[in-house]
């Protein structure tokens, strides 16, 4: 996943119900201090389909990609 990419929640959370579709717009490689773990992958998705447009940050496995370009 990368930005531009157009993805699906496939998680949902408060106020945001799975299928929910948004664009990814940036993201964020955070590097974690604890022993024996990898960087943490963080996206931020601009929403659509809601009855406010918001930015949420989701990790990759809450998302799906619709429409990505490889």
């Amino acid at each position: 996943m990368k930005v531009g990419d157009l993805v699906k929640i496939v998680r949902s959370s408060i106020g945001i119900p799975i299928g929910t579709i948004g664009l990814i717009l940036e993201t964020r490689k955070v590097d974690n201090t604890a022993p024996f773990t990898d960087e943490i992958i963080y996206h931020d998705v601009q929403l659509c389909g809601l009855k406010k447009t918001r930015t949420v940050r989701r990790m990759p496995r809450d998302l799906e990609v619709i429409n990505g370009i490889s």
